[in-house]
């Protein structure tokens, strides 16, 4: 990303895509880094973002501003906006403090249990049967829990919940930004309900608890209801030393099956 009159220019990577389309979760990782930059040295890390997804980017070069709301001691405040062809495609409000790695004083969330990562399925970049590649697979390694993934063989379980290691596939370590991305996790959880197809996100809100320890980290990503085409979905991220690192809510679209 480069600092350009006033605003930000940035290169949208294809390799973080869905399909044709950016992954949600990287988008608004970009706009996170520019709020970084902007809120300055005292305000290091992103702690809360609500997006809103207005027309979906494509790859390439991408206009990004951001208004600065509020700044005080130990919150910050920016508005962030990511346009192309001068036409607004995403929105978010993004607030920075400063994160550490302590233990919670009170958590009312225990790990999702998961089998070993060997014993996981690692998610391809080409799944069998599916309408379209997944490139996003090649830059995160995603395991999933074979438990949640009955509607691979055309038996959802509809449980509405879909488990999974997952880890940068460079191998580095997860941090506040690429957090975003753990927190909007491939399949959508329509899958698990018997609904396959293109799962859009209209808005998404996120959480970053503390800093995350070295290693993978485990993602639980559970819908509660699914109405008029709408899905939500809730994301919850736990660290290695299995602590709550960062939760999200979603609100989607989804393709629901029609009855004959």
């Amino acid at each position: 990303m480069t600092a350009r009159d006033g605003g930000f220019e940035a290169n949208l990577d294809a390799q973080w895509s869905v399909g044709t389309r950016l992954h949600g979760g990287y988008l608004l990782a970009v706009l996170g880094r520019a709020a970084v930059e902007t809120a300055g040295e005292g305000h290091p890390h992103v702690t809360a973002v609500s997006g809103t997804f207005i027309e979906p980017p494509e790859p390439g070069r991408a206009d990004v501003h951001v208004r600065t709301l509020r700044v005080g001691r130990t919150v910050a405040q920016v508005q962030a906006e990511l346009a192309q062809e001068g036409r607004t495609r995403l929105v978010a409000l993004i607030t920075l403090g400063v994160l550490d790695e302590a233990d919670p004083w009170w958590s009312g969330e225990e790990p999702v249990e998961l089998p070993d990562r060997d014993s996981c399925f690692l998610a391809p970049t080409d799944p069998p049967g599916a309408e379209f590649p997944v490139p996003l697979m090649d830059v995160v390694e995603e395991h999933i829990n074979p438990a949640h993934l009955a509607f691979a063989f055309g038996n959802p379980s509809r449980r509405g919940e879909i488990a999974s290691w997952q880890r940068l596939a460079d191998g580095s370590d997860w941090d506040p930004l690429s957090l975003l991305v753990a927190l909007d996790p491939v399949p959508p959880v329509s899958f698990d309900l018997g609904a396959p197809g293109w799962v859009p996100t209209i808005q998404l809100t996120a959480y970053i608890r503390r800093l995350p320890a070295p290693g993978p980290v485990r993602v639980r990503l559970r819908a509660t209801d699914v109405t008029s085409d709408r899905m939500d979905e809730t994301a919850h991220i736990w660290d290695d030393k299995g602590r709550l690192v960062a939760q999200a809510t979603q609100l989607a679209a989804v393709r629901l099956p029609r009855s004959t």
